[in-house]
């Protein structure tokens, strides 16, 4: 088996947008996504490794270090045997049913 890893994204915009919405409001829409969430890890728990939250993010270059915003939201660690059974495994994730919302997944490997 290779290892992937999978960054879940949205546009900056699409995410201040959402913040600006009734708390309420999005925290049903939050229990929503959680338990499709549940259900979607539960059907692919031999493959996904481990999952992790993302956030705030400092930007290195040779200009020093900034603080800078994007849309990376989530990271999962993931099994499988080829790249393309990788994103299978993402294709009904409720992630990607949130408007601009993109899931990249990419092969890992030890250096």
């Amino acid at each position: 088996m290779k290892h992937f890893t999978a960054l879940y994204s949205m546009p900056v915009e699409g995410l201040e947008a959402w913040m600006k919405k009734p708390e309420s409001e999005r925290k049903e829409a939050e229990a929503k996504m959680r338990t499709e969430w549940d259900a979607w890890l539960a059907a692919h728990k031999g493959a996904v490794l481990k999952t992790i939250a993302l956030g705030a993010t400092k930007r290195v270059s040779d200009k020093g270090v900034e603080s800078t915003k994007n849309g990376l939201m989530l990271s999962s660690y993931v099994e499988a045997e080829t790249l393309e059974d990788a994103a299978e495994i993402f294709k009904d994730h409720p992630h990607v049913s949130i408007p601009g919302a993109i899931i990249e997944v990419m092969e890992t490997r030890d250096l």
